[in-house]
């Protein structure tokens, strides 16, 4: 687990001590921060690292197909189910179940998983014949399960022997920094670095998409050599241009206003570059210096005859 900031120095530290316990855990962190990562470290740190580490994405499964998924089927247990099927619990026998987003678990499901923890045993749809697990449960949510109106409060007692907490990636300072660095050389050994107007945008930015997020920056940086780390930022899926800025520093933020006012400009004038300089009071000479830095062609601009 790659980090220096306090917050993950302790961290560190509860995963061994939480590892050795042996029960079950809950992970709390925003999406993107790594909770799967700290499941995988407390299976790797304990007793059960030779049996299989498995993980399931409770809001990525259909509400019908739940049952399948978690405890297996017979063939012929349903239309479909041409052949056995061995579920996510059975497989993670002598080993660890890693269950994230547990809080979109339908209620139906909730009851069946809780009886699981109660009585070790689990029995494939389509046959009565029980099976003896025994498994270490890790949870993780983005949100308190308790607080959480449609999660079962036995299922969260159960669940809830130890804690973590994962704090999100904008209060880890140069952290940012260091995954960033360590995310860019996974692709390529020899990237470019970093101008201080990067730094300060990487270390300023807000990071809704935490880990996750910087990833994908990191490795559009690495692979573009033509981009800055705002440029990324600003064009970031998902976000709006007030929010894409709201965490740039102020001279990216020039960089980006600056470039939209030229570009609009010839829009509008069908790149006819008089015009556009008559228009923003330009020098010829400044404009065409604009244009280059900010990868605008007067040919993307002009009128295509039909």
């Amino acid at each position: 687990m790659i980090g220096q900031c306090k917050s993950i120095q302790l961290l560190r530290e509860q995963i061994a001590k939480v590892a050795a316990m042996d029960t079950n855990v809950i992970i709390y962190g925003e999406t993107g921060c790594g909770k799967e990562l700290v499941a995988q470290c407390l299976h790797q740190a304990s007793e059960r690292q030779r049996g299989q580490f498995v993980a399931i994405n409770c809001g990525a499964i259909p509400e019908n197909l739940f049952e399948s998924e978690l405890f297996g089927h017979e063939a012929g247990a349903f239309t479909g189910a041409v052949k056995r099927r061995i579920g996510k619990l059975e497989l993670a026998d002598k080993g660890t179940l890693f269950l994230d987003e547990i809080e979109s678990m339908p209620l139906a499901m909730q009851v069946k998983v809780l009886r699981v923890l109660q009585d070790h045993v689990v029995e494939r749809v389509g046959s009565n014949q029980p099976i003896t697990i025994d498994l270490r449960v890790i949870a993780a949510a983005k949100e308190e399960l308790r607080q959480h109106a449609e999660f079962r409060q036995d299922l969260f007692y159960r669940l809830n022997v130890a804690q973590l907490y994962l704090p999100p990636l904008r209060e880890r300072g140069d952290d940012i920094l260091l995954l960033f660095e360590h995310f860019c050389v996974q692709v390529k050994p020899t990237w470019r670095s970093l101008s201080e107007a990067d730094r300060l945008a990487l270390l300023t930015y807000r990071w809704p998409g935490n880990v996750r997020e910087l990833r994908n920056v990191a490795l559009r940086y690495a692979l573009d050599d033509s981009i800055s780390v705002g440029e990324i930022l600003a064009s970031c899926p998902g976000m709006t241009e007030e929010e894409a800025s709201a965490g740039l520093p102020l001279a990216i933020q020039v960089h980006n206003f600056e470039r939209k006012v030229i570009a609009q400009a010839l829009h509008r004038h069908q790149g006819n570059i008089s015009e556009v300089m008559k228009e923003l009071d330009l020098p010829r000479r400044t404009l065409n210096q604009k244009m280059q830095k900010f990868g605008l062609l007067r040919g993307d601009f002009t009128a295509q005859e039909e």
